[in-house]
């Protein structure tokens, strides 16, 4: 890799951290306030939309963006037909939700949902049609404006989400939010794409698009559907109200994924790619980006689970306090998810697309039965611990079974891990030790959030080196 190719990655990495870190921080401030005025049942009418949504999402432009991003040379070629397909894509997607939207609300135990399903399909056709310059964007390394385009979003979408949600629309008022942000984020990447490409169609290049695309568009889908079929069991066994808290419990758990593991993601399948035909590289690569992501990962999710109950309590009010038995099951998912979308991100740049969606289809296979029994047996937190038994003892193995042919060793893994995980514990223990001191949630999270962190510290200190050496390669 070139100076001015590790000058472009440490780039993205520093604007994709920096767009990723403000926005969760951002959105869980919003979430706090809209918690506190909107009502769960309606919080779990619009879980019902964002389920359908964000499954029909991860099949909208069928996988062939992902072509741009790994294509080593020109792209002018292939760029019209990706368009094309896309879009159109997404546009057929969004009729099928309109059209299904009162079967999927009814399936899902919630038939008032319909109206908001048909509303958010609007981000279908946005999806589709913004696929080319957000995939032009992260091939280049622009993280900055895709910096840009997030805060566009993240600004329109919050003003109306709580101007309606204070006129008392309810679920409409975060439907109404997520198309506002999907359409001004897609404008800015639009404006800020220097290439532009009107759509075309070369059938040559549309077979080979779709060879590419389609498994990976598959285990997209059961992605997914693997994040999203919990919300599915919970609201069908449970209703709309328990799924609400079901849904606040996972996106909470899903803070250190989005504020940690997404900024390397906006880069890992790009850089990967750079160097899969160096051998010793490609698989040394692997190895130490886990390290270091999990030295992050690990204390996030600690603190989460740890700290569960104090933290829901004091920042959602006591009517979501049943959101924090679940959470702290659902962290550990966290923390996997952390290294499976790293090793998906290392298998597609291999071109191993079929390989992923077997393990995808193993992953959804058994998660279908297992969380079904988990919602029967112990409710929302049943359902949780169902995630993690499949993650655990199916998925993971499976990932390094596939990463074997790398010359990627359990091992090695093992030794990448041990400090951080050991730390971990360490801080746990730390955490509920200095809870017993306190009597207010306040102090809890204060004195024992500092104490934890404070004795992981100790612990990953001769990793030091190591993260500072990233970090300023990503500042500089």
């Amino acid at each position: 890799m070139t100076e001015t190719k590790e000058k472009s990655l440490g780039s993205a990495i520093r604007w994709s951290a920096i767009n990723s870190v403000v926005g969760r921080v951002c959105q869980v401030g919003v979430s706090i306030l809209l918690a506190r005025l909107i009502a769960p049942d309606q919080f779990g009418l619009f879980a019902v939309a964002l389920v359908v949504l964000n499954i029909v999402l991860s099949v909208s432009e069928m996988g062939v963006s992902v072509a741009l991003i790994r294509t080593p040379g020109d792209v002018k070629e292939i760029a019209p037909t990706v368009t094309t397909l896309s879009f159109a894509s997404g546009t057929g997607l969004a009729l099928l939700c309109v059209l299904g939207a009162p079967w999927f609300s009814a399936e899902l135990n919630a038939p008032g949902a319909a109206g908001v399903i048909q509303l958010m399909s609007v981000a279908l056709v946005i999806s589709g049609a913004s696929a080319v310059p957000g995939a032009l964007l992260q091939r280049d390394f622009r993280q900055d404006h895709k910096a840009m385009a997030d805060l566009a979003g993240f600004v329109a979408g919050t003003a109306v989400a709580v101007v309606l949600a204070l006129t008392g629309f309810g679920a409409w008022s975060l439907a109404w939010s997520r198309i506002v942000t999907n359409g001004a984020a897609a404008l800015v990447m639009f404006v800020l794409t220097k290439e532009r490409y009107r759509p075309g169609f070369d059938r040559k290049q549309a077979k080979s698009l779709l060879a590419f695309g389609l498994p990976l568009a598959g285990s997209s889908l059961l992605v997914f559907g693997v994040l999203n079929i919990d919300y599915v069991v919970v609201g069908k066994l449970l209703g709309p109200v328990e799924l609400a808290f079901y849904l606040l419990a996972f996106n909470l758990s899903s803070w250190p994924v989005g504020a940690i593991s997404q900024p390397v993601r906006s880069v890992s399948l790009a850089a990967f790619s750079k160097v899969r035909d160096d051998s010793e590289r490609f698989q040394r690569s692997f190895t130490r980006a886990l390290g270091l992501l999990a030295l992050f990962t690990i204390p996030a999710c600690v603190l989460l689970a740890t700290f569960g109950g104090p933290l829901v309590r004091f920042a959602y009010g006591e009517r979501w306090s049943a959101a924090a038995g679940p959470l702290a099951l659902l962290v550990v998912l966290g923390a996997l998810r952390v290294a499976l979308e790293l090793a998906y991100d290392f298998l597609a740049s291999a071109g191993k697309a079929r390989v992923i969606l077997w393990i995808h289809l193993l992953w959804f296979g058994s998660l279908v039965p297992v969380l079904a029994l988990g919602g029967h047996l112990g409710g929302i937190r049943g359902v949780a611990a169902g995630h993690i038994v499949v993650a655990l003892l199916l998925v993971s193995p499976a990932y390094l079974i596939a990463l074997r042919p790398f010359g990627i060793r359990v091992r090695a893994l093992a030794s990448a891990l041990a400090r951080p995980a050991a730390g971990g514990a360490l801080m746990a223990l730390a955490g509920l030790g200095a809870q017993w001191l306190f009597d207010t949630d306040v102090w809890r999270l204060v004195v024992g959030g500092l104490v934890a962190i404070a004795v992981y510290a100790v612990v990953v200190l001769p990793m030091r080196h190591e993260a500072l050496r990233v970090l300023r390669n990503a500042a500089g």
